[in-house]
């Protein structure tokens, strides 16, 4: 089964419970605007039964009861009041689901924002950025109109029409029944076109994020595509994708008509029935009742028939934001490996930065997976101890770079692994990137200048601090001679840099932090020997007193480590 048609079919699956139980979960959190946005129409859809009653008895007493209009004042002014009343509440509800609805999206972002950051690196890597984007942005907003119309449209489509219909009884039982018996049958009937609605609003969600993904990859490798004679094929590609998602937008357009054509057939068939009833009725052609049918009972049935109906219009009105909803979370819920649950994430410890644990690692029967390789392991239980220097060895893709990325709690791994004198999965992400500090062997770079790259590590260095860092690293010579020193901005991934430059500033980044273990990958790769030599005792001069490890190919970067552990790129081991 392709990807597209293994999308197609979770698009047509029901939404699984524990999503369901989330987005309950997330009402709950809404609190009191939610019951606001709930409550307030209720009270604005009791509040029509007074109006249409006063508005009835007041057309009774002009036409019937040939009253003077001075004499219906008072009643015209009771539902002039009443329809100014629920004017107020009906703003006021729409209102309080608006906040409700706010209020849910910056707990969702701040959820999903949360796990992405304690995910790591290498989890993020292996997802499209635009498609992560457009989760934490598009599919997140899709969950506004559910929380700020549907759900109080749900709860009055729920109670009102029943209300009203006992209420209509005390008035006429026939105009009653004939709205309880056509009233039924437009939820079972949306509910047949909903589960197709929904259905079609997942799969247009999936067009949505593959389009949204898609083309922000496609921009972000823009100049790598024009040189590779690209730019029109992956152009197609997008206009494929556009077209892709013009289709399930029809699609889900078209059903959305059918809803609203089922709802306006049933509405019209109830307040048409009981127009002809009542017609029937005060000519003397149908004789149903008891007693006799008064003017102000038929205005009042007949100007509360299509209140009747309402509720149900404006659910339906608003049925397609549920399937967004819904659609969105499955959404979420696949490329976030599930759904974040605020209440269960562990609360980031608050450790200060100054205070660096003693860095010892315990070790014993590790062993890391690698996609597309088996895995690496240890092949004996060891220590590093606080300011111990370690050369990691071995042929290139040997598995240097991803002990490094183990030992930072960057990858997954078996066995044991404690890091002062605690497991390192127990670790908070944010507690343990301030004790490890781990430079790859191209490293990251953010859009900014030279200075917000360099203060990711010491936010609160200043000028003369920056300096001293990129004087270590040998960047203070090229830095000055720039027009505009440490504000020059640099572009996605360091883009206005070497990457010798691009190393050296990470290296001087390195020289602000205070951390108490360095995982340096390759740290004089792209140097020359008087460079490299430089550099190397500047490092082993910051390192003093810290726990060094440092994968390496220059036999004279590992001579400056107190011993070597050797990867067996073959049987995938790590000799100590």
């Amino acid at each position: 089964m392709t990807q597209a048609a293994s999308a197609e079919a979770a698009a047509d699956d029901r939404l699984p419970p524990e999503q369901a139980a989330w987005m309950r979960a997330l009402a709950r959190q809404a609190g009191r605007p939610l019951a606001l946005a709930v409550a307030l129409p209720l009270l604005s859809g009791l509040l029509l039964l007074p109006q249409a009653w006063a508005l009835a008895r007041a057309l009774q007493w002009i036409v019937m009861e040939g009253r003077p209009l001075s004499a219906t004042l008072p009643w015209i002014g009771l539902a002039g009041a009443l329809l100014l009343c629920r004017a107020g509440l009906v703003w006021g509800g729409e209102y309080a689901g608006q906040q409700a609805a706010e209020s849910v999206k910056r707990s969702v972002r701040r959820d999903l924002f949360r796990r992405l950051l304690s995910a790591g690196v290498l989890w993020s890597r292996a997802r499209s950025s635009g498609e992560l984007a457009d989760a934490m942005t598009a599919r997140v907003e899709a969950l506004d109109g559910y929380f700020a119309r549907y759900i109080p449209a749900m709860a009055s489509a729920a109670l009102l029409p029943l209300v009203f219909c006992v209420v209509l009884l005390g008035f006429d039982w026939i105009a009653a029944l004939v709205l309880a018996l056509t009233v039924p049958a437009i939820p079972l009937f949306m509910a047949l076109v909903g589960w197709g609605a929904e259905a079609a609003g997942r799969r247009h969600a999936n067009a949505l994020a593959r389009l949204s993904g898609l083309f922000a990859d496609r921009v972000r490798g823009l100049t790598t595509l024009k040189l590779h004679g690209r730019a029109e094929a992956e152009a197609a590609r997008v206009a494929q994708a556009s077209d892709e998602v013009r289709v399930r937008t029809m699609s889900v357009l078209k059903i959305a008509f059918l809803s609203s054509a089922v709802l306006e057939f049933f509405a019209a068939l109830g307040v048409a029935g009981l127009a002809v009833y009542f017609g029937l009725t005060f000519l003397g052609m149908l004789e149903l009742r008891a007693g006799v049918l008064t003017l102000e009972a038929a205005l009042f049935c007949l100007l509360m028939a299509p209140e009747v109906y309402l509720p149900m219009r404006q659910l339906a009105a608003h049925y397609h934001d549920r399937a967004n909803a819904r659609a969105a979370v499955a959404e979420i819920a696949a490329l976030f490996d599930g759904l974040p649950d605020a209440a269960s994430m562990p609360a980031e410890a608050d450790t200060p930065a100054a205070a660096p644990v003693p860095g010892t690692f315990a070790i014993v029967g590790l062993r890391m997976p690698v996609p597309g390789r088996g895995a690496i392991a240890m092949a004996d239980s060891v220590r590093i101890a606080p300011g111990e220097r370690i050369a990691l060895t071995g042929p290139s893709g040997s598995g240097k770079s991803t002990l490094l990325e183990t030992l930072a709690g960057l990858r997954a791994y078996e066995g044991g692994l404690a890091f002062g004198g605690r497991s390192l999965r127990d670790w908070p992400a944010q507690s343990l990137r301030r004790q490890l500090l781990l430079i790859p062997q191209r490293p990251w770079l953010m859009p900014g200048s030279i200075a917000d790259n360099l203060r990711l590590a010491r936010a609160d260095a200043g000028d003369a601090d920056l300096a001293r860092a990129l004087a270590r690293a040998g960047l203070d010579t090229l830095v000055s001679q720039l027009p505009r020193g440490l504000d020059t901005p640099l572009g996605a991934r360091g883009h206005g840099l070497s990457g010798g430059q691009a190393q050296r500033l990470a290296l001087a980044r390195m020289f602000l932090s205070r951390a108490a273990v360095l995982l340096l990958d390759e740290p004089t790769a792209h140097l020359d020997d008087a460079s490299r030599d430089r550099l190397l005792a500047e490092i082993a001069a910051f390192a003093r007193g810290k726990t060094l490890v440092v994968a390496t190919h220059d036999p004279v970067v590992a001579a400056v480590a107190d011993r070597q552990w050797r990867i067996d790129a073959v049987r995938g081991e790590v000799r100590a």
